[in-house]
């Protein structure tokens, strides 16, 4: 029989305003289940991210049926797994660990599912001919490869460590053919800009701890559609931005949604009504939408 308990959590850095723990316990609720999830904030711990493998041990001998990983655990996370799921293997990045009968922690990424499912809902008719894309950690590998996916033609990749950039564009080619990525410095931010037709933000930055902008505002312009990975706030200073020059916009609500319900299927074997999750999401954030 389907068990009826569980217990999962977040491990991640300055975790506390997520909204992961109510999107998991509301939709379960409906379904008639126990659910508890818990934050594992490393900053309130006082710990690094390199203390993720004791945190996932602990969990498993706690008795978690599963945890989810965010930034900045996704990929140092990869070493003390005992299996990956061929998409995070591919990635090299993991965002859900189910814990198994056996013990055995098994990474997977809804990150790549999630926000292929929300881009495809909410720009579904934008030019993807020639995307540029900041942030290449955890998150950044997992929406390149989604547009990739998605069909775009070219993602060229900007990071504040260009040999990360380097790495991820190289293993997008190795997987999607060649020419299929590229990656750059921001110095040449201009004129790349200037002959994209979007924006992809898959950084800390907008977030409630991490205030501002990825770039300078100047270089944004109208006919730009910019997507964004961070959901709390829902509307960040780039959307705001953004959305003032007439920008087409995707907040990071989406996104949100579709990787927590593919992790609640993880945990559960059941399976979640993601539109029952983005209503919740819009009643706990703000009202996940589109703005033209």
């Amino acid at each position: 029989m389907a068990k009826d308990s569980y217990l999962v959590g977040l491990i991640g850095s300055g975790i506390g305003p997520s909204l992961s723990p109510a999107l998991h316990e509301r939709e379960a609720d409906r379904q008639g289940l126990r659910y508890v999830y818990r934050l594992i904030d490393l900053d309130v711990l006082g710990v690094g991210p390199e203390a993720v493998g004791t945190l996932v041990r602990a969990a498993r001998d706690l008795g978690f049926d599963g945890l989810n990983i965010t930034h900045p655990c996704k990929q140092v996370v990869l070493e003390h797994l005992d299996a990956l799921s061929p998409q995070a293997e591919a990635l090299g990045a993991v965002n859900t660990v189910v814990f198994g009968a056996d013990g055995r922690a098994v990474g997977h990424n809804t990150d790549v599912t999630g926000f292929a499912a929300s881009f495809a809902r909410g720009l579904p008719d934008v030019a993807l001919e020639r995307v540029v894309q900041f942030g290449a950690g955890g998150a950044g590998a997992a929406v390149a490869h989604a547009m990739l996916t998605l069909g775009a033609g070219v993602v060229t990749v900007v990071d504040a460590m260009p040999e990360r950039a380097a790495a991820l564009a190289g293993a997008l080619n190795g997987h999607f053919g060649a020419g299929r990525a590229s990656y750059t410095t921001a110095d040449e931010l201009p004129g790349l800009l200037a002959d994209a037709d979007g924006v992809v933000h898959a950084t800390p930055t907008g977030m409630a701890a991490h205030p501002g902008l990825p770039f300078a505002a100047e270089l944004l312009r109208g006919e730009l559609w910019v997507a964004e990975v961070v959901y709390r706030p829902l509307e960040t200073e780039l959307l705001r931005t953004a959305r003032a020059l007439g920008c087409a916009t995707l907040d990071g609500g989406g996104m949100a949604v579709f990787q927590a319900a593919d992790a609640f299927r993880l945990f559960t074997g059941r399976e979640p009504d993601s539109g029952r999750m983005l209503a919740d999401i819009g009643e706990l954030a703000g009202a996940v939408k589109v703005r033209r």
